[in-house]
């Protein structure tokens, strides 16, 4: 029996010309074809005129289905690994399915090509040299806040997966955490016709979403930290506030324009505020 194979590989983020000689010759070959959703990828087969056997692998696959794509590489199989865009095991379950078959000791190979990250990276204009990737930040409010508050004397650049649905909730905690002057980027629909890239202030970004509901696959980058923000009189900053509810202004108001006008994160006002009425 001929030994068996795992290819991982690296598809289109986007634009179906994307695609390598070599991974369209891996396809090719392949016995099996194990992907993220099956439909996703019909359609890039179908675009080359590739006909495989599909298996499905995704978040909420058993062991019973990892143990299946193992076995069928034990046995002889060419088995090729892609997820629904990019490389498979970045932020993408297919990570177990390498992980496993390593531990078997079987033989694995990896077919380069297009990433969603550096693709970002490089479009939104930050240095390359050297930064974090954070995928996908914690769903719940207060944990992505401080997974986020991490980053905010972070000199690298950090880039973050999100969902359309939930970008505007993740710029609203930058905007909170990192303050609203902190550079960023939102990239989306990288390589496809309705690609988007704006680059600003986190609080002008915001703005822009909350009047035009993003849509697509979304990378989002923080740039570096640079010591943009001065030493203030955080209690001056806390009276002036006080006196600004005085007048009638509400607090999430208030806290907001001072935030811009100090440039330092809401998230800090509203601790000094907490603390200076305890």
């Amino acid at each position: 029996m001929s030994a068996g194979e795992l290819f991982i590989c690296a598809t289109p983020i986007g634009n179906l010309e994307d695609a390598s000689f070599r991974l369209i010759d891996t396809l090719n070959k392949a016995d099996i074809i194990v992907c993220e959703d099956t439909r996703h990828t019909i359609k890039l087969l179908n675009h080359y005129k590739i006909k495989k056997k599909l298996v499905s692998y995704h978040d909420y696959s058993s062991a019973k289905k990892e143990d299946y794509i193992i076995n069928k590489i034990k046995e002889g199989l060419l088995v090729a690994l892609v997820t629904d865009a990019g490389m498979p095991g970045i932020s993408d379950p297919g990570q177990v399915i390498v992980d496993k078959a390593m531990q078997s000791g079987l033989k694995v190979d990896i077919i380069p090509g297009p990433s969603a990250v550096t693709t970002a990276l490089i479009a939104s204009g930050f240095s390359g040299y050297a930064f974090i990737f954070a995928g996908f930040l914690n769903r719940k409010p207060g944990k992505r806040r401080e997974e986020i508050k991490k980053f905010e004397r972070e000199e690298k650049a950090v880039i973050l997966y999100e969902a359309p649905h939930r970008l505007i909730a993740t710029l609203e905690d930058i905007e909170m955490v990192l303050g609203a002057e902190r550079e960023i980027a939102v990239a989306r629909e990288l390589t496809k016709i309705n690609q988007e890239v704006i680059r600003g202030p986190c609080g002008q970004i915001l703005r822009h979403f909350e009047a035009n509901a993003p849509k697509g696959e979304i990378c989002v980058i923080i740039a570096g930290w640079r010591g943009q923000n001065p030493e203030i009189n955080i209690k001056q900053v806390v009276s002036e506030i006080k006196i600004m509810l005085d007048e009638g202004i509400d607090k999430k108001s208030a806290f907001k324009i001072k935030a811009l006008e100090y440039k330092i994160p809401k998230s800090v006002i509203y601790k000094a505020f907490i603390d200076e009425s305890t």
